[in-house]
């Protein structure tokens, strides 16, 4: 029996304890889309699998369907994996603990990747259902959507013959998405060196306890970053101590995900030690009054460290003194939306290694001349302190189309199924429905979802009744879509 036989839809759920029994991060989707592949053989179903291991796997329509226009059914693969600092998992090689309590379904110690593989259990559930009326169905998985959408961006598209495509990658039941931002990754880099560090007194210092999150969903909560908190840190420290040096500076792995923790190392005169000790407590102390609602688990914390070297004292300030100006979070909000973010960035990742300092940066906007905007700015301020930035994977954005036929067929099934209205909503995350739309033209597109709350963290959790509900939508759907 699987931890998950207790819950309905039984179907869906089956599929979706099988994708989570094999890892699958971004970058590592192999094993998960040869496990779909395979799922299709059974299913004596024609599919098409490429070197990205993106997956296609079509089905006629169903008696009385055979000649409905047909209709994608798309989501992704992969996940970020993420987990907690005293889980042992090897997430590149195992699959993940499932858990659930009859109401949310989460996995032990690590994130669930419930986004996305909650849409590719209720495909594969559609298309392994005999009973369910459909037009022909073109069911499409892609990888690695988490860094950059690139298996969307390398799908060949010329033998999709739909253009309806219904994208399962939302998380709020009852909300659809009907547009999203566009974006691009930065990858920024300073060139510093580490040199043998003179005498003095060396320091670990960690911001911790903060809840992270989606870099997209969550911007607007007000959540900190450990990377933009751990180089304020630094640099209230070096305008206050006279001689600090640099040896460490690292947090994140993804663009995508607000930092939630950070750890550096810097050596100190030993004779300021009393004042470097009290100035952490203080910034502790501030940094809790501030984040109080939103943010309250933030913790800094500082202990004795070995410092065998460290940058040069100008190559720390110059360093510090160019991170800290780096924008972070919120930068504009929509007027079209009222409360949606229009514009953000987010410093993911960073780290001093041995060839200098490397960070990874997410722009996002739904607008594409801030994105540009933002791209000059992080670009300027990078140059100012003799660092570089290359622009990659640049994504198109999804613009609200007024008029759907589909969406207004969407729409009526929702409302007969729930009594309620739903709510269109453009999100501040990219979805790969942008880019099909560049690649088949005509295409309409719409994004559902069900409820997901703390995605791309150990805390990530997905409905189990709301995952019921909403595959019941999708199947009323597409009976209705002839």
């Amino acid at each position: 029996m699987g931890v998950l036989s207790g819950l309905e839809p039984k179907e869906v759920f089956a599929y979706f304890e099988k994708l989570c029994a094999v890892p699958h991060g971004s970058g590592n989707t192999k094993q998960i889309s040869d496990l779909c592949a395979g799922l299709a053989r059974e299913l004596g179903l024609p599919y098409r699998q490429d070197e990205h291991n993106n997956l296609v796997i079509w089905k006629k329509g169903s008696p009385g369907y055979e000649d409905a226009p047909a209709i994608i059914l798309q989501g992704h693969l992969d996940m970020v994996c993420a987990k907690t600092g005293d889980c042992a998992k090897d997430m590149a090689r195992e699959g993940l603990d499932l858990a659930t309590d009859g109401e949310w379904v989460r996995a032990e110690k690590t994130s669930l990747g419930g986004d996305n593989c909650i849409a590719v259990a209720m495909i594969l559930a559609i298309l392994a259902d005999e009973d369910c009326p459909h037009p022909p169905l073109e069911a499409v998985f892609t990888s690695d959507e988490e860094i950059g959408l690139v298996g969307a961006f390398a799908m060949d598209c010329s033998d999709l013959k739909g253009r309806q495509l219904l994208n399962l990658d939302s998380e709020e039941e009852g909300v659809f998405t009907v547009s999203c931002s566009g974006g691009v990754r930065l990858e920024c880099a300073v060139p510093v060196l580490r040199v043998p560090a003179e005498e003095g007194a060396g320091y670990a210092v960690t911001v911790s306890g903060l809840k992270g999150g989606h870099s997209g969903v969550d911007i607007d909560k007000g959540r900190a970053s450990a990377n933009q908190l751990l180089v304020r840190v630094f640099y209230a420290a070096l305008e206050e101590i006279e001689g600090l040096r640099v040896s460490d500076l690292r947090g994140g792995r993804f663009e995508n995900v607000i930092c939630p923790q950070s750890q550096g190392v810097v050596i100190i005169p030993a004779d300021r030690k009393t004042d470097f000790e009290a100035l952490i407590r203080k910034l502790d102390g501030d940094l809790k009054v501030e984040y109080a609602g939103c943010d309250e688990g933030v913790t800094l914390t500082y202990a004795p460290a070995e410092v065998p070297a460290a940058l040069s004292r100008e190559d720390s300030r110059r360093l510090l003194r160019t991170l800290v100006a780096l924008p972070q979070g919120v930068q504009a909000m929509s007027m079209d939306f009222p409360g949606l973010v229009q514009t953000s960035l987010n410093l993911g990742s960073m780290g001093l290694e041995e060839d200098g300092f490397r960070a990874v940066i997410s722009i996002r906007s739904c607008v594409a001349s801030q994105v540009n905007m933002l791209r000059q700015r992080v670009g300027a301020i990078l140059e100012s302190g003799g660092g570089t930035v290359v622009p990659r994977n640049p994504y198109p954005g999804w613009q609200y189309q007024r008029e759907s036929a589909m969406r207004d067929r969407l729409l009526a099934a929702h409302r007969d199924l729930s009594g309620q209205e739903g709510c269109l909503k453009a999100t501040h995350g990219g979805l790969e429905c942008g880019i099909f739309i560049e690649k088949l033209p005509g295409l309409d597109a719409v994004s559902l979802g069900p409820e997901l709350r703390d995605v791309h963290s150990p805390r990530e959790r997905l409905s189990a009744a709301s995952t019921q509900r909403v595959y019941r939508l999708v199947r009323e759907f597409l009976r209705r879509s002839r």
